[in-house]
């Protein structure tokens, strides 16, 4: 297995060296494979897409199928590119449209949670987000079962941190009280699935009934921190814009299950505005 790993290593580090023109040649190759030979959780994509979309045709949802996996390939070899990507190249790739609303809070001096969900070049945003803000950053983060590519990923989000750090899941609520009277931001991606043992709220997304966690409204709630969402949109290969929409910046005084409500809207407003810029490969709809 270690040799495996080295192997692994060598390749993605003479990846992470190759220009963008070149990187998006192995990105149609990765393509090529992962649609046409390995056929990576087609039936769960299919599955995704045919329920979310029933009044799309075949074609249509094919359509959208074939460009995500392309898209899939693309965010691979960019995740791979962070390991020697430069800061400017980076800020040049990611954009920001209402950036204001961050720079707002941070005047009022507010803590923030920024939802996501896996939407563009989810890994990226945070990167560019923390060269540009002054708040301290926290990106809460899933451990891999593979404590190789755990590690790897990890060495890949921690590339540009100035201060902050990555946040186990489970931790979040307990990291956050410990750096309360700390200007923080964190960002969660909040689209993963619940464990069934922990499914205590349901809603209509995608055209179905759908768990959510009420994690993040609660920790806001909590330690009275303003919610944001962060729509990541691809504007055109390599490069994205990260759209600022605030949710509620007193969470306190707002009704029960509104703050998930509105970030589960806003979340199915972009996927229904770009499908294929969304990860259908997600088994989002196990339980």
């Amino acid at each position: 297995m270690f040799i495996l790993y080295a192997i692994f290593s060598i390749k993605a580090w003479f990846l992470s060296i190759l220009p963008f023109q070149l990187l998006y040649i192995v990105s149609d190759f990765f393509y090529f494979l992962i649609y046409f030979i390995f056929k990576y959780r087609k039936d769960v994509i299919n599955e995704n897409l045919q329920n979310a979309f029933p009044d799309f045709d075949s074609t249509k949802r094919k359509r959208i199928a074939k460009q995500f996996y392309r898209n899939l390939g693309d965010i691979i070899v960019e995740i791979i590119k962070t390991k020697k990507i430069q800061k400017k190249q980076l800020q040049e790739r990611i954009s920001f449209e209402n950036f204001e609303i961050i720079e707002d809070l941070y005047s009022r001096e507010k803590s923030v949670i920024a939802t996501i969900g896996h939407c563009g070049n989810w890994e990226w945003m945070p990167m560019a987000l923390q060269m540009r803000s002054k708040y301290m950053e926290f990106a809460v983060v899933k451990p891999l079962s593979n404590k190789f590519f755990n590690n790897f990923m990890n060495g890949v989000r921690r590339r540009f941190k100035k201060d902050g750090d990555l946040i186990p899941f489970k931790q979040t609520f307990k990291t956050l009280v410990k750096h309360k009277n700390d200007l923080t931001l964190t960002i969660l991606a909040a689209d993963q699935t619940p464990h069934k043992d922990e499914i205590n709220y349901r809603t209509n997304f995608l055209n179905q009934d759908t768990a959510f966690f009420l994690g993040p409204e609660k920790i806001a709630k909590a330690l009275d921190l303003a919610v944001i969402f962060i729509d990541i949109q691809r504007r055109k290969r390599g490069h994205y814009v990260a759209s600022v929409h605030l949710i509620t910046d007193s969470p306190k005084e707002t009704p029960d299950q509104q703050i998930t409500e509105s970030y589960v809207h806003l979340l199915e407003k972009s996927i229904r505005a770009n499908p294929d810029n969304w990860l259908w490969s997600h088994r989002r709809w196990k339980y």
